[in-house]
């Protein structure tokens, strides 16, 4: 979710990124996230010396090889289908590779993990689930609520991810998950990329390096290595209005989180 520009991309290259998911839908309906998704398409195009965006898994590879940043585009929620299952595929065809169900509250798919009352998955977040399988588009639960994800996991024919995520066991925190939610859903085949955002750490804006990696250490610890991996939740060159933004339901309403950036 950074403020996405040149130097963010020089940043990823000279880091030795190989690939990386780019949100560029969050609370967005359908036709501002077409106008994002145009935006990326631009910045494909005059930053094709760094970036190669990702469709398919050889694309990661062609990435590695041609010494560029593989992106992949990804939502933080499902609102850009609006009631529309068909529009996954649309969405695929344009370079979409990752879709959360929900994004802190609740949608048309399921209630995220700041809603009171987790509805669990509706019956239209299982058509969505069976059009994102069949076309190759990765299910995230990271802001979904536990109830959701648990449906989700068990309902999906192909594996899900808690993309970017911190294990409750060091923090009690919404967006964390615990010890039974991280080993049911590697169970079932999931991912779980560990993130440094340091409000999700014990330490907060204190967090460290050794911090992140206690974290990811912790989750190892726990599920395995084979299915744990990284997943940043990094957002560069944002100002205090773009958070404020994210903190209210929708964009607009009741305020979810603290600010815990004043």
């Amino acid at each position: 979710m950074s403020n996405w520009s040149r130097e963010v991309f020089e940043d990823l290259h000279a880091g030795g990124v190989t690939a990386v998911n780019c949100t560029c839908s969050i609370w967005e309906g359908l036709r501002d996230t077409l106008v994002n998704i145009a935006r990326w398409k631009s910045w494909f195009r005059d930053n094709d010396d760094l970036l190669l965006p990702v469709k398919v898994v050889a694309d990661i590879e062609r990435a590695k090889n041609e010494n560029r940043v593989g992106i992949i585009l990804g939502w933080q929620n499902t609102s850009a289908l609006e009631d529309r299952v068909e529009l996954v595929d649309v969405f695929k065809a344009l370079g979409v590779g990752v879709m959360q169900l929900t994004y802190n509250t609740q949608n048309l798919v399921g209630s995220g993990c700041y809603e009171s009352r987790d509805s669990g998955l509706s019956d239209f977040g299982r058509d969505v689930i069976d059009e994102m399988n069949r076309v190759g588009v990765v299910v995230d639960l990271s802001h979904v609520g536990a109830k959701t994800s648990e449906d989700a996991i068990r309902y999906s024919k192909k594996p899900v991810a808690y993309s970017h995520c911190c294990p409750a066991a060091l923090l009690n925190h919404p967006r964390n998950k615990t010890d039974e939610q991280l080993r049911f859903i590697v169970e079932h085949g999931g991912f779980v990329g560990v993130t440094t955002y340091p409000w999700f750490l014990p330490k907060g804006a204190d967090s460290t390096v050794d911090d992140c990696v206690a974290a990811i250490d912790y989750v190892i610890n726990q599920v395995g290595e084979e299915r744990v991996g990284i997943g940043t939740d990094f957002t560069q060159g944002q100002d205090a209005a773009f958070f404020d933004w994210l903190s209210l339901d929708k964009g607009t309403g009741r305020r979810l989180i603290v600010r815990d950036w004043d």
